[in-house]
């Protein structure tokens, strides 16, 4: 289907329109997506921080070790979580979930923080770890580390099936502005093609031209007036021949 040039800047404006649509569509998608997956791990792993704390009074007061290490090794099989180590007041690592060792970063920074940090471990990825008191901080922490990457996961795969939606969009949207762009310039085709005809038969009855000339909008309006012009330079011509002196 051929575009007239004058509609064509029209039809490149709709897929430009259509382009800003699809790509801050999925940034703001993206955006939001992240922002409440992280949110909700993060909110999660606080909770469950705070459960192993409340858990783990009586066991801290009998030294019962072994039986803390069987209450964390519980909570790391949910998802989400990838680690957890409880340390003391001092600092000291009491229980962890590391296999085989706990990390160098961890093992030297400040494990006696409660501020939620993010974390990049080499050969195990990037967390978001939370903290929580024990006995108000008296008896220790209880630290937990949630797999980034998991998030990351989740929100490509509601943008995968996002941009799959505007995508199917995006083509039906693309072949409709084609179809209409051309029903609208179609009219353009036939004034044209008929002011052509009057240019060069001097045709200027309207005669195979009656559904353009009988249009009610701008084609329509074009058709009549060159249809006129066309009658008012034959009339010219006549009287001018009919004029003594006039060439016949």
């Amino acid at each position: 289907m051929k575009i007239q040039k004058l509609f064509r800047k029209t039809l490149f404006g709709v897929f430009f329109l259509f382009g800003v649509i699809g790509v801050s569509t999925s940034v703001l998608c993206i955006y939001t997506v992240d922002t409440h997956l992280s949110e909700e791990y993060e909110s999660n792993s606080k909770d469950i921080a705070k459960t192993i704390a409340d858990a783990s009074v009586d066991i801290l007061l009998n030294r019962n070790l072994t039986a803390l290490q069987s209450l964390i090794d519980q909570f790391v099989e949910i998802q989400g979580i990838s680690y957890i180590y409880i340390t003391s007041e001092t600092g000291e690592f009491l229980a962890h979930t590391f296999v085989p060792g706990i990390p160098e970063e961890i093992r030297t920074g400040d494990t006696t923080s409660m501020v939620t940090v993010e974390r990049s471990l080499p050969g195990m990825g990037d967390f978001v770890e939370v903290a929580s008191p024990i006995l108000a901080g008296v008896a220790g922490a209880v630290h937990i580390g949630s797999d980034t990457g998991l998030i990351a996961l989740k929100v490509q795969r509601a943008i995968g099936q996002q941009i799959y939606l505007i995508s199917i969009i995006f083509v039906v949207g693309i072949l409709a502005a084609i179809w209409l762009v051309g029903q609208a310039a179609r009219p353009v085709d036939g004034v044209l093609a008929f002011a052509v005809k009057l240019a060069q038969e001097r045709e200027a009855d309207g005669r195979g031209n009656e559904k353009l000339l009988a249009r009610n909008d701008e084609a329509g309006e074009l058709a009549r007036l060159f249809l006129h012009f066309s009658q008012v330079m034959d009339r010219d011509k006549a009287d001018g021949l009919s004029q003594p002196g006039g060439k016949e």
